[in-house]
């Protein structure tokens, strides 16, 4: 008797099957959280600081308004205040990287890489003289300051106890022919504007703020209501200054508009304007600062109706030779020029595309390499197939054959579980349907001759069998 089993079929590694499985259902997982998190990366609001001072101030409460609202509406651009002592820490914060955003006065010493995003208010320069105090059992005496050619051997008084409207001062009179040494200034917190408007060492004064500011407003009336009507002093030379250096405007103050009965002015009133701004690092991403341009001034009138003075924020010049040039993302916003999404992203999307190829044909080698086994095990299944068939024509009983049999079956069904495996191709399985033809031929014509005891040729079997 042959024996059946000389070279019997390895058996397949059933564990790997299910390790194989793991793998891919972790692999899967990873997938989905690498694109989970890329989804909230690129989802998730930005959040720009921004420094402003001092606390208290209309810009403090202004950018605070933004924040809550940006935040109340789930706005992509989120705003962090950084609350300062004023504009100069607020630009020396900028200046180290330790802000985004900063709001500060566009004739500041601002750093070489600041670009403005937005004018918060154009702050108007207003010049006034009054008569002096008056004594008991006297006639209220004129002005004694009726042009800026009068101002040498006189006093300013100048509300604010920053520098910059100093050095402002210094600058109009410089330009206008005066020798700025022959001014002197004094300088009052904003809330001191009746003090300063009782001080008889005072000929004349002078505010930096919003045309319709409470502040210069309050100082006129104080004035007014101290010493009698004040006499506005036009600058001349704003025109020639704004030429000069473009930080500054022209600009002209409206007849009537601190009061109109009586008209103050009276008339229209030359004089120059400085913009109260937001800005920011060159360096700032486009997209961040596109996104927080479009999130202030669509949201501008909702601003206005809680806090009057955001009417008054505007649109940065975005030409090219502006002096304090539109930061380039602020600039796309208000010129219409965003780029689309895949405008933006065309290069990180082929490049995403070329990563995925890769990966996938790095996951077929790996595939290919995992299986290797199972491809070995496949080709043995194959050899040991083919063996079948000549052994069975060897095989002298029934029994020996159903065992063949039931080998092949085995051989079979572990073939079929290489191809789900994907170890195998439909090609390989077609090879295995033809080795199994010819065993059930080999099968059938050895049973045939066992039945007639062994002595059929092949020739006579072949004829039994048809």
């Amino acid at each position: 008797m042959s024996d059946t089993n000389d070279n019997p079929a390895p058996s397949r590694p059933r564990k790997k099957r299910k390790s194989y499985a793991l793998l891919i259902l972790a692999a899967g997982m990873l997938a989905f959280g690498v694109a989970a998190g890329t989804l909230y990366y690129v989802l998730r609001p930005t959040t720009l600081r921004i420094a402003v001072g001092p606390a208290g101030s209309e810009d403090q409460k202004l950018i605070q308004l933004m924040a809550q609202t940006f935040a109340r509406e789930g706005s992509p651009v989120r705003l962090l205040p950084i609350t300062t002592e004023g504009a100069q820490q607020s630009i020396a914060l900028f200046a180290a990287g330790k802000t985004d955003l900063a709001v500060a006065r566009g004739d500041l010493n601002l750093p070489a890489d600041a670009e403005s995003v937005a004018i918060l208010r154009k702050n108007v320069i207003v010049l006034w003289s009054a008569p002096g105090l008056p004594a008991k059992g006297r006639k209220q005496s004129a002005p004694k300051v009726k042009t800026l050619d009068a101002l040498p051997g006189h006093r300013v008084g100048v509300i604010g106890r920053t520098e910059a409207n100093v050095k402002l001062l210094r600058v109009i009179l410089k330009e206008s022919g005066i020798d700025p040494e022959k001014v002197t200034v004094s300088q009052f917190a904003t809330n001191q504007t009746a003090e300063m408007a009782r001080d008889p060492s005072l000929d004349a004064f002078m505010a930096v703020g919003p045309l319709k500011s409470k502040i210069t407003v309050d100082a006129i009336a104080a004035t007014a209501a101290a010493r009698g009507e004040p006499k506005f002093l036009p600058i001349d030379v704003a025109d020639a200054i704004a030429k000069k250096n473009p930080i500054y405007e022209s600009e002209e103050i409206p007849g009537s508009i601190f009061n109109s009965s009586p008209p103050r002015p009276e008339d229209k009133v030359d004089t120059l304007s400085v913009n109260h701004l937001i800005i920011a690092p060159k360096s700032l991403s486009d997209t961040a600062v596109a996104a927080f341009a479009r999130q202030l001034f669509t949201n501008r009138q909702q601003l206005a109706r809680e806090m009057p003075s955001a009417s008054q924020i505007e649109k940065p010049d975005t030409d090219k030779d502006a002096a304090l040039p539109a930061h380039a993302g602020a600039a796309a916003y208000i010129d219409g020029n965003e780029r689309t999404f895949l405008e933006k992203y065309t290069d990180y999307i082929w490049f995403l595309i070329l990563i995925i190829s890769g990966l996938g044909s790095v996951g077929a080698w790996f595939r290919h390499y995992w299986n290797r086994d199972e491809r070995e095990l496949y080709v043995s299944h194959r050899d040991n197939l083919l063996d079948l068939v000549s052994k069975v024509r060897q095989a002298e009983t029934p029994e020996e054959l159903a065992m063949m049999q039931g080998t092949a079956d085995r051989l079979l069904r572990e073939a079929l579980d290489c191809y789900d495996d994907g170890a195998i191709e439909e090609s390989d399985l077609s090879v295995i349907r033809l080795a199994l033809e010819q065993f059930h031929h080999a099968i059938a014509d050895r049973r045939v001759v066992l039945a007639a005891g062994g002595t059929v040729d092949a020739p006579r079997m072949r004829a039994l069998q048809t």
